[in-house]
């Protein structure tokens, strides 16, 4: 008996990793056929290479992945510390759809994994593809949108969003390789790739060496279309062009703050329309306001390349050319409130931004001039960035305003049938809304202007103008939106009309605490957070996104999905990977 437990307790240790090695891909990979990716193995002793055995399906690695990997005696870490050995190869393409099972050992270390490597089919189901990704997108993003922006009479909404018209429909779980919980890097190059991968880690599976820039890649679908088609690509948003989302299109890096290093990604792939804000890390450091450390001037770049340059609304409205680079703003644009109302945030410097229909309009006008078709995708930055403060009013007007943007791929749609539209989230908040405030209940304590069940009754947003938009957000009884997480804080229960919010702030321990700006406004209330004093906004949640799509390839989308299985869908829809 002791002998047999010995042996469970010694299966256990090693199933459990204490002598695995690591693989990249990671156990359960998709691959698309064809596409190529790096193969990665680390050992955690050093090894001779001598000792390191290598099978796929049974045979020797270099006879199935075509070529024999560097190996690494001695792999460093920070300050020089050896992490034990590894073997690398890129580049690696397998020609034939099916199950890879990959098996490495190396004195007591060993490790099986198993690959499906998927093709599609022969024949594109569509031209286009426009993928809309509303940053943060949650359940009550689109409940609150759709009852601010059409109102609700007797418990019916008094109109629909455009995204509710969409008629196919997934769960999408949205985690990490190294967590549960997620960030926008790794969700959105789950779709952008086909590959689950780490917290931060754009295009790449995230290895343990110091550098962010060497780590084993995977193809993008920027890069699939420029291998297997004429198509154009186009990526619009109104955050920082090389943030998380857009990035996710081209980039490979262990870190998504390699801002300066995505921008020359963008510039290896070359989108031909690529619409944003974040122009600080294009220019060289010599130019005041740039981000980067280097000299290189990459707007100069893109204009020797053929794009014309946008600056501003009317820039982009005159854009002539193919190709187009539109940077409206050193950093992340301002949110539609801020601009179309309240003038606050830093729309006084960037007095002429487009917004995001504005860029969707461009996008698609020059896109669709390409006969084979296009790639575009579409994100609605400031959802999520206006969610982390809590500051819910600006989120919600994103919210609506993104989906004006997906009205405007719906009307193209109907122009164009042969287009495939896929609206989600890339992650969600803890965000609920619970019912209404109301300023005309008695008494000065906010918190009992709070109306729940029968209580809350409706709120009183009006669209006097048609724009979608309610014409002013300080109602007298608007929504009661809260999240589940959050940091010390003032909650005033009032939309913020001096500029974005800002909850919290650092004290001279380095932890976050309630900004005490907020102390004195009337009625507010100190709410004690319940998350670690080092974050300073409210955070992502695990809940799974809502997937809706429409048109040729949307039948693809059903039940529950991971974020790496849309991208097969979109691939079949193009069929990148004909058998």
């Amino acid at each position: 008996m002791r002998t047999i437990i010995a042996a469970l307790i010694a299966t256990t240790a090693l199933v459990s990793g204490a002598h695995a090695a690591t693989v990249y891909p990671l156990d359960r990979a998709t691959i698309l056929m064809g596409s190529p990716f790096d193969f990665k193995v680390e050992f955690k002793a050093v090894v001779k290479p001598e000792d390191v055995k290598i099978t796929v399906n049974g045979q020797d690695y270099k006879t199935v992945l075509g070529a024999e990997a560097q190996f690494v005696a001695e792999e460093k870490g920070k300050e020089d510390k050896v992490l034990g050995s590894s073997i690398l190869l890129r580049g690696v393409k397998l020609a034939s759809a099916g199950d890879y099972k990959v098996e490495v050992s190396a004195g007591d270390e060993k490790k099986t994994v198993t690959w499906n490597v998927y093709g599609t089919q022969a024949t594109p189901k569509a031209k286009n593809i426009i993928f809309f990704l509303g940053d943060g997108l949650s359940v009550a993003h689109r409940t609150g949108a759709r009852i601010m922006s059409k109102g609700m009479t007797e418990g019916k909404a008094n109109g629909l969003l455009n995204m509710d018209v969409l008629d196919r429909m997934a769960f999408v779980g949205t985690s990490s390789t190294n967590a549960i919980a997620t960030d926008s890097a790794n969700t959105m190059s789950a779709y952008m790739t086909g590959h689950k991968t780490a917290v931060n880690a754009l295009g790449v599976y995230a290895d343990r060496t110091p550098s962010t820039l060497d780590d084993p890649k995977v193809e993008t679908i920027a890069e699939a279309l420029r291998r297997t088609t004429k198509k154009s690509v186009g990526v619009v948003s109104n955050s920082e062009i090389e943030d998380a989302t857009p990035a996710a299109v081209v980039a490979h890096t262990r870190a998504r703050a390699d801002k300066a290093d995505i921008v020359g990604m963008f510039y290896d792939v070359k989108p031909e329309v690529m619409l944003g804000g974040g122009s600080a890390y294009f220019l060289p450091k010599s130019v005041a306001g740039s981000k980067r450390k280097d000299d290189k001037d990459f707007i100069a770049l893109f204009k020797e390349a053929g794009y014309t340059l946008a600056t501003t609304k009317d820039e982009l409205a005159k854009a002539d050319g193919d190709k187009v680079l539109g940077l409206f703003h050193t950093g992340n644009m301002d949110t539609v409130l801020d601009r179309q109302q309240l003038k606050k945030g830093t729309v006084e410097k960037f007095p002429n931004q487009p917004g995001l229909v504005d860029m969707t309009k461009a996008a698609l006008d020059k896109l669709s001039k390409n006969p084979e078709g296009f790639f575009l995708m579409v994100e609605g930055a400031s959802i999520d960035k206006m969610s982390h403060p809590m500051d819910w009013d600006r989120a919600l007007y994103d919210t609506i305003e993104f989906d004006q943007a997906i009205g405007l791929g719906l009307e193209f749609l109907k122009k164009n049938p042969d287009t495939l539209i896929v609206v989600t989230g890339d992650h969600t908040h803890g965000v609920s809304i619970i019912g209404t405030i109301d300023d005309n209940k008695p008494g000065t304590e906010m918190r009992e202007k709070v109306g729940t069940y029968a209580d809350a009754g409706f709120p009183n947003y009006e669209d006097k103008d048609g724009d979608g938009y309610p014409d002013k957000v300080d109602v007298s009884r608007r929504l009661a939106v809260f999240s589940s997480n959050y940091p010390d804080y003032y909650e005033t229960w009032r939309p913020k009309m001096d500029g974005p919010f800002e909850p919290s702030v650092q004290n001279e321990k380095k932890q976050y605490v309630a900004n005490e700006a907020y102390k004195n406004v009337p009625g507010a209330v100190f709410r004690e957070g319940n998350l670690p004093r080092s974050a300073d906004t409210a955070v992502h949640a695990v809940d799974d996104v809502v997937l809706q799509a429409t048109g040729p390839g949307s039948e693809g989308f059903k039940g529950y999905m991971e974020e790496s299985d849309i991208y097969k869908v979109l691939v079949d829809t193009f069929a990148l990977g004909a058998k």
